[in-house]
């Protein structure tokens, strides 16, 4: 019904910056919750962003406050994170989700996501 897909990941060095994309397609529709987690080997997936359907709601990981930035842009179907000041502790494959809801209020909760996309790897450098 909808398909996502990531792209931007990739390898920086420590205090560098990458922006990740996400394209949804499909039965697409604005009344999405969307989120990026991520999973680092032998680790769970975690939640690390989130937004609300109409992007008036935003929410972090405590990790990644002041440093990451979650958007979406409806027309185009897509949801971006932007990730400044990488450190080493954020490589990980990073995954784009979405949610059917039209809360203000944005899960982080991976279990009630419908829809994920392949995952993309980010490597930071010491």
């Amino acid at each position: 019904q909808v398909q996502l897909v990531e792209s931007g990941g990739g390898l920086v060095q420590a205090g560098g910056s990458l922006r990740l994309s996400c394209a949804a397609s499909g039965r697409t529709s604005s009344s999405y919750t969307m989120a990026w987690f991520r999973q680092a080997p032998g680790k769970e997936r975690e939640s690390v962003a989130a937004i609300t359907w109409n992007g008036a709601g935003t929410r972090y990981a405590d990790s990644v406050k002041g440093r990451f930035t979650i958007s979406r842009d409806n027309a185009k179907n897509t949801v971006a994170l932007q990730m400044n000041s990488l450190k080493p502790e954020d490589t990980a494959v990073y995954y784009c989700a979405a949610k059917y809801s039209s809360s203000w209020y944005p899960s982080r909760i991976a279990s009630e996501y419908d829809y994920w996309g392949q995952g993309t790897q980010v490597t930071v450098s010491s």
